[in-house]
Parts: C-alpha cells; sequence; structure tokens
C-alpha cells in the first residue's frame, strides 16, 4: 500500500552533515528521515522557495525537457529501503504511453516539486525504516568512544527533534 507524504523540513545531519529531507505521511505523526546530497538538498530548497535562475539547474532543465516532449509525472513513489539506501520510482505519463523510471530519492523529490507531483512511500519502507535488531539495541560499528557518543545521541533522537530549517 502507499501513503501520501509531504515534505516536512530539512535538517543538517550533525554527525556527517549530510542534508536530510524529512517526509511525513499525510493524516499521521509518521515522518521518514532520508539523507541525500547537497546539491539535491539546494536544488530542492530552491524549489520549494520558488527561487530561480539565470540559467537552468539539471531538475529545472530535465523539467523542461519533459515540458518540451509532453510527458508529465504521474506521481512519485520511494519505493523501498534495502541497506540504508533507499530506492524511489518516478511514474510518467504521455499520450503514446505511461512509464516508469528508477531514480534516487532525492532527484525524484525535486522533479515531483518541481511539477506539483505527489510524493508517495511505500509500506515496506515504512516498515524497513523502524526495523530493529531483534534485541532490541542498533549494533554500533564504530567502536570508538566518539562513536558511542555518536550511536548514544542518535538513539535518544525523538521525530520532534526535527524541525524545519532551510538549507
Amino acid at each position: 500500500m502507499l501513503h501520501e507524504a509531504t515534505i516536512d523540513g530539512m535538517i543538517m545531519d550533525p554527525v556527517s552533515n549530510s542534508p536530510i529531507v524529512i517526509l511525513k505521511l499525510l493524516g499521521s505523526d509518521q515522518s521518514v528521515p532520508i539523507w541525500i546530497g547537497l546539491l539535491e538538498a539546494t536544488s530542492i530548497a530552491s524549489a520549494l522557495q520558488d527561487t530561480t535562475f539565470d540559467r537552468p539547474m539539471t531538475h529545472d532543465l530535465f523539467k523542461n525537457f519533459m515540458e518540451t516532449v509532453d510527458v508529465n509525472v504521474l506521481k512519485i513513489e520511494v519505493s523501498d529501503l534495502v541497506d540504508n539506501t533507499y530506492y524511489a520510482k518516478i511514474y510518467f505519463v504521455s499520450d503514446e504511453q505511461d512509464f516508469v523510471l528508477d531514480s534516487r530519492p532525492s532527484d525524484a523529490i525535486a522533479i515531483a516539486v518541481r511539477l506539483k507531483a505527489p510524493i508517495f512511500i511505500d509500506d515496506q519502507v515504512l516498515e524497513k525504516s523502524k526495523q530493529s535488531p531483534p534485541d532490541g539495541d542498533a549494533e554500533v560499528a564504530d567502536k570508538s568512544d566518539e562513536g558511542k557518543k555518536w550511536a548514544e545521541y542518535l538513539e535518544n533522537l525523538s521525530p520532534d527533534d526535527f524541525g524545519k530549517f532551510k538549507i
């Protein structure tokens, strides 16, 4: 089953300094944080803020191309989570054919924002993003004092700790 989501905010991960986009399910308090690249975060943020540039950025170029060939985006879907990597699909429609392309979630979201396409998250992503080892404690890969400190910090995070920040 698919659940519609919106972009609830963007933050910076204090450990990796990587941007995180927070998707929130409509009609629910459940959120899914997805770590993304800085360029993609900038692209999403600029589209959310209706910022325009003199020359088209990559996602704007893609949008312009789609409009030229009369192809639209029906929806995007965050479709899977494997080994801490999220996967997405972009559902395209045109007069000639409908088709689906594999995508990074960050690119799919950047395109969805520009084309005002809905964002969906698959049930399996929600389930996998909540899973933890059977004993309830995540294994800490970095056994140093610094690694343990960050593991404890991340373990104590709650959804309320993720706010809305500009990237």
